[in-house]
């Protein structure tokens, strides 16, 4: 008989097949705590979806991002607004204001901000989107379709062996042989 089969089944001839399923496990020294069934299913489901692969890339590249985005906030704030300062005779626009109406409005920090977005933007669009198009382009070119029709309902250009199109899902009929 097995070691964990009670007393009273033991004496009847009993062995116990299965392990017992209950709602209460025991905590550390002994005091009982009501268990969720569902609740290690949901942390090993959520302890696999913060695991991913591309979770954690995204996560590295906010701070990453967070991090350029300071670099380029400074590099504008203490050189780039110096150089156009000194052109236009401004050393600082984060002091420039206007005031209507006991209004008082600070439009320099807008423009540092601004020319703060348009670098970032500029070095995302060179450095990022162009190269990695560039490289799709040479990795993945486009393949001939062939011969191509108008999809009467979206107008769109299909291949004339097509039988749905790929734009609107519209059923096409053959196509017309000339």
């Amino acid at each position: 008989m097995a070691a964990s089969t009670s007393p009273a089944r033991r004496a009847r001839g009993q062995e116990r097949t299965a392990p017992r399923r209950s709602p209460i496990r025991y905590a550390m020294g002994g005091v009982p705590h009501l268990v969720h069934p569902q609740r290690g299913a949901s942390m090993k489901g959520f302890r696999e979806f913060i695991l991913r692969g591309n979770l954690v890339d995204l996560a590295v590249a906010v701070v990453i991002g967070a991090a350029f985005g300071a670099v380029v906030t400074a590099l504008v704030a203490d050189i780039i607004t110096p150089i156009i300062g000194a052109i236009g005779g401004k050393p600082d626009f984060s002091n420039l204001s206007f005031t209507i109406n006991k209004s008082h409005f600070k439009y320099g920090d807008f423009l540092n901000a601004l020319i703060t977005f348009l670098i970032i933007a500029a070095v995302v669009y060179f450095f990022v989107v162009k190269p990695v198009a560039a490289l799709l382009e040479r990795l993945m070119p486009k393949k001939e379709v062939g011969p191509v029709r108008s999809c009467p309902e979206c107008l769109s250009d299909i291949p004339v062996a097509a039988r749905r199109c790929a734009f609107c899902t519209a059923e096409v009929g053959p196509a017309a042989t000339a």
